[in-house]
């Protein structure tokens, strides 16, 4: 093994958790008691129009505003007519958000490892260039990273094998020298296995943890 590819959503950095605890705080401050059926819409909405900006239907502020115009109804709020409006009322999520990220406690453990044994380090992400980079700074694990893949600059997504091929060609090593590792099954595991790399399933609810998989 040469490189390890990481996942970054839910695999080094804690989205679900960032994203509820943003969430709940900013219904608060729009008056409305964070449930968790309110919670479960917002990852439903969220897991429904996300994948239209990665299929080039939306764009990455679009998906925004289409959440949005999903979600402000639940909460018995009027939905903003215009673009501005509703980028102004997502950003009251978004500093939330923001305010909350955080790594996983395992995360920069594994990739301590993963550089102690020689290994070159790549991010392979669905997500916005500028935020996904964002990220991996603010949670401090960017020093430890040395090639970070976002679809947004790729022009392609995972389970594309492009993806998994060009991350590949950016660290130097072939993917049959390559482990991939994430949470998604599908995405993480057997689409990057069908690209020839090496790939291992992060269950968290089962207990795993990225230092078993490494």
């Amino acid at each position: 093994m040469k490189a390890v590819v990481f996942d970054l959503d839910d695999t080094l950095f804690d989205h679900s958790g960032s994203a509820e605890r943003g969430l709940r705080g900013w219904v608060a401050e729009l008056g409305v008691p964070p449930t968790d059926e309110l919670v479960a819409r917002w990852f439903e909405i969220e897991e429904r129009v996300y994948p239209a900006w990665l299929a080039g239907e939306l764009t990455h502020q679009g998906q925004r505003r289409e959440r949005m115009r999903q979600f402000l109804p639940l909460l018995g709020l009027t939905v903003p007519t215009t673009d501005a409006g509703l980028d102004e009322v997502f950003e009251g999520y978004l500093k939330l958000y923001r305010g909350n990220w955080v790594a996983f406690p395992d995360a920069r453990p594994a990739l301590e490892v993963a550089r102690g044994n020689g290994w070159r380090i790549g991010v392979l992400t669905n997500g916005s260039t500028a935020q996904q980079n964002a990220k991996l700074s603010a949670i401090g694990l960017a020093d430890l990273v040395d090639v970070v893949c976002a679809s947004e600059s790729l022009g392609v997504s995972k389970p594309d094998p492009l993806a998994y091929q060009r991350v590949c060609e950016e660290l130097g090593v072939e993917p049959e020298d390559a482990l991939m590792v994430g949470d998604n099954l599908e995405l993480d595991v057997l689409a990057a296995r069908k690209a020839g790399l090496t790939a291992r399933h992060l269950d968290r609810a089962a207990g795993d943890t990225l230092l078993q998989l490494l």
